[in-house]
């Protein structure tokens, strides 16, 4: 009974042994993982270092080109504040000549006989006018007897 115990000893012994042995190269590939994984994991760190950088940059860019929109935006609704003012300046002053307009065919219209007369006498003046001048002209004509001017006072 002892060479059994011995045995079993012996075969426990050996059992964990190979025990030692398989978990040995289990943890020296782990370990050999592991070191593959921290030199990834640095150079992700790198990477990630760099990006950082680069978006915080990207960031600042971004936030320079959102303040000079807004500044040009404010710019232009300004202008277009303006073109919008010279609109309303520019029916007012279209309201005010078709009122005008309107006033000037009133007065037309109700002074349309008042016109017609002024035209009438117009005309009757201006044939008087005429007259006159050809009086005038004919006294101031060269007598053809004397070969003198004659003027009438």
């Amino acid at each position: 009974m002892q060479i059994i115990l011995y045995l079993s000893v012996a075969l426990i012994a050996i059992a964990f042994l190979v025990l030692v042995i398989y978990l040995s190269k289990t943890l020296k590939s782990l370990q050999g993982t592991l070191t593959s994984v921290s030199k990834t994991l640095t150079g992700l760190e790198k990477q990630l270092n760099g990006v950082t950088s680069e978006t915080t940059m990207l960031l600042q860019k971004t936030n320079a080109l959102a303040e000079d929109i807004q500044h040009k935006s404010e710019s232009l609704n300004s202008v277009v504040d303006a073109v919008k003012d010279v609109g309303t300046t520019v029916t007012k002053f279209n309201d005010t000549l078709k009122n005008i307009t309107n006033s000037v065919d009133k007065q037309v219209v109700e002074n349309k006989e008042k016109i017609s007369q002024i035209v009438q006498w117009s005309n009757v003046l201006l044939e008087l006018k005429d007259n006159w001048q050809a009086r005038k002209e004919a006294k101031n004509k060269i007598s053809p007897a004397d070969g003198k001017r004659v003027r009438s006072h």
